[in-house]
């Protein structure tokens, strides 16, 4: 039996505490959408995890040109069980006004066919259009039930109070923070952005939970991802990277045969953040739904945090 629902930050929505990132839902440049894969893959990604138990799915308006909202909204509407949707909106520099927000959230909706999402959050700060205006048009859209719940995606510790003080002033929470997060990308614990998330009731949702598949263990050095990831990560960061692997797999095997994603993930709830690792295809969303049921010891977290910080300094 996998892991209870939790409240999606000070909101009454209750989300699996795993969900699955649809950016690679049509997507071509990053991850070869098309090429191996394609729309029917996504399908059975979605009901995969969804007989798994896990039921809070994120896309954006960006993923894939709209693609990935499509593909969603058709899944959520055909599916027989309840399922979370989240949308982005994306501040473009040719969105100069606040009046372009709610055409935009209205767009994602057709492109969905749904009457109003569960989570709609904005992408992430871009001048130069004040957090204020576009936080404020936010809670209006939550206000005019287009959406149930505000959130926010790479908002660091300050602009996060400030997009929770601009919300409060509607009446409304922000329920999340959607950032990068990993035990190779721990920035949020350095930089206060997860404290202040904690202070203020708003739920960390952990995107890049494997680090884009590293923390899989299928890639090393001489086995290294292909197309733009792996421009991303050099010969060098993944060499550095085996000895987290390394722990991963050892721990994994204390459970019972858990992989290295399953380990990683776990490890994300386990620091109280919702992970939403991507699925191209049954297996991996078979996979991803492994990291619930379980839990890490606080002796394997520590051990866990050591690795990740001498592969840092190396």
């Amino acid at each position: 039996m996998n892991d209870s629902k939790i409240l999606l930050g000070k909101t009454d929505i209750q989300i699996t505490p795993l969900g699955i990132g649809a950016w690679s839902w049509g997507d071509k440049f990053f991850w070869g959408f098309g090429s191996g894969y394609g729309d029917a893959d996504c399908k059975t990604a979605f009901d995969a995890s969804v007989a798994a138990g896990v039921a809070f799915f994120d896309t954006a308006e960006i993923y894939g040109s709209g693609h990935s909202e499509q593909l969603l909204g058709q899944f959520a509407r055909q599916s027989k069980q309840p399922v979370v949707v989240a949308t982005k909106f994306f501040p473009y520099p040719w969105r100069l006004r606040r009046a372009n927000f709610l055409p935009a959230l209205r767009a994602s909706l057709k492109r969905t066919g749904l009457e109003r999402v569960d989570l709609y959050q904005i992408h992430q700060t871009l001048p130069p259009v004040a957090i204020e205006t576009w936080c404020d048009a936010l809670g209006e859209a939550v206000q005019a039930g287009l959406t149930r719940a505000a959130g926010v995606s790479n908002y660091n510790a300050d602009q996060t109070r400030r997009a929770s003080d601009t919300l409060a002033r509607r009446g409304v929470p922000l329920a999340s923070n959607q950032v990068k997060y990993s035990l190779l990308d721990r920035h949020i614990e350095r930089d206060g952005t997860m404290q202040t998330c904690r202070e203020r009731g708003v739920t960390v949702i952990a995107y890049s939970p494997i680090e884009m598949g590293l923390l899989s263990g299928k890639y090393t050095a001489q086995n290294p991802p292909r197309g733009a990831r792996g421009f991303r990560y050099n010969r060098r960061y993944l060499e550095k990277t085996q000895p987290v692997i390394a722990r991963l797999r050892e721990i994994g095997a204390a459970h019972g045969g858990k992989t290295p994603t399953q380990v990683a993930l776990n490890w994300v709830i386990c620091k109280g953040a919702v992970p939403i690792p991507g699925a191209k295809n049954a297996r991996q969303a078979e996979e991803n739904s492994g990291a619930l049921g379980w839990r890490l010891t606080d002796a394997e977290v520590a051990a866990l945090e050591v690795a990740s910080e001498q592969a840092q300094r190396a």
